[in-house]
């Protein structure tokens, strides 16, 4: 199928979506219906795809993830299958994204050092910056699955407590610009998974806005971390990039060579040179890059599960705000606007990314969306 070089849907690509009815593949200006081509081909992983959800090709492991990604691509190089294929390519504009999979627990870490330094400088003022923990371990906290959202849900202004005897809608609504992985296998409770098995774990990765009420959030973080703050919406883009499409995209992160706890350490980088894109109503804000995060995935997995917390099929980590050292890579209004610019009814916020692809050009990621809408009456009792 030829597909335009500066598509950023190649055919070293072909990210998984999901509309109504069936499981689609991006390529080029296009999306593959899976669930009606498998059918047609007779393909021996049909029953993958017969339900419009990822959830049963996630969960079938790597090898299998593996076999698929390369029958697809000869679905779409093998001039012999044209006559079968072709019927069930559509064009990616017209496809209705819903939620790719059924996301089971829901972490967010923390894992950009700039990003943790410029909040703690504008958090605490005259306190060290970084706590004594975080070069030791990633920081995290378990967030709502149940408010995860797909690109272009709107995002109901939340309310809540912003300081004693003040309620009301929030004042300081943010975005934080992330990166989100997609566990597929899960892993046994009270085995905790090695740095080095991340990739037997892990199907893809998404873009993510963990939206974030700033006002709340500082009123009721202390002692134990973000609650309603955090848990109101978290938004996702509807394309689940594979993690096999970014073999060029592999770099070391900023903890490499530290003396870390042997659990974190890594026989191979797993830190992702990515660039992101933030953009408010069609202005962009900043471009932080991915690859100057401190702590990469297969070490937040590892965190997560070291003191055998398992994982399952559709649990969604996130790796927090990604922020770069220059102020035009912060990836986040409350740093951007040094704590003074937020928000309004109405605004519309894009994340795009892209990564290096194996040819020599650049795989887009797609992009998350979302627009803020009024917030809600809030019944009394």
């Amino acid at each position: 199928m030829p597909v335009a070089a500066d598509s950023g849907f190649g055919l070293d690509n072909l990210p998984y979506g999901v509309d109504d009815s069936s499981v689609l593949v991006a390529v080029g200006d296009a999306v593959l219906d899976l669930t009606a081509c498998a059918r047609a081909v007779r393909s021996p992983y049909a029953e993958l795809f017969a339900a419009p959800s990822l959830d049963a090709l996630l969960a079938a492991g790597p090898a299998t993830w593996a076999a698929v990604r390369a029958e697809i691509t000869t679905w779409l190089t093998d001039a012999s299958y044209r006559s079968t294929v072709e019927p069930f390519l559509g064009p990616r504009d017209d496809a209705r994204l819903r939620l790719p999979f059924t996301v089971g627990d829901y972490v967010d870490f923390y894992a950009s050092e700039q990003h943790a330094t410029n909040l703690g400088h504008i958090l605490r003022p005259g306190e060290p910056a970084l706590r004594p923990n975080w070069h030791h371990l990633p920081v995290g906290y378990h967030g709502r699955s149940g408010t995860v959202v797909v690109s272009g849900t709107p995002v109901v202004r939340p309310q809540g407590q912003r300081g004693a005897g003040d309620f009301g809608p929030t004042r300081r609504l943010d975005v934080e610009v992330e990166v989100g992985f997609v566990v597929g296998a899960p892993s046994r409770h009270g085995n905790p998974v090695a740095t080095g098995d991340f990739a037997a774990h892990v199907f893809g990765v998404c873009l993510v806005n963990d939206w974030s009420a700033r006002d709340i959030q500082a009123w009721e973080y202390q002692p134990l971390g973000p609650f309603l703050g955090k848990s109101f919406a978290t938004s996702v883009s509807p394309w689940v990039v594979p993690l096999a499409a970014l073999s060029a995209a592999r770099a070391p992160v900023g903890s490499a060579g530290r003396d870390l706890a042997p659990y974190l350490r890594e026989a191979e980088p797993w830190g992702l040179d990515l660039a992101l894109e933030l953009r408010r109503n069609g202005e962009v804000l900043s471009r932080p890059p991915y690859r100057e995060m401190f702590w990469s995935p297969a070490q937040m997995l590892a965190h997560m599960t070291v003191n055998g917390a398992s994982v399952r099929t559709g649990d969604l980590f996130a790796s927090g705000t990604v922020s770069g050292a220059d102020r035009s890579q912060w990836g986040s209004l409350i740093e951007l606007s040094g704590n003074t610019e937020f928000l309004a009814d109405g605004d519309e916020i894009v994340i795009g990314g892209s990564a290096p692809s194996a040819t020599g050009g650049r795989l887009s990621l797609g992009e998350v969306r979302g627009v803020v809408t009024p917030a809600a009456a809030v019944p009394r009792g």
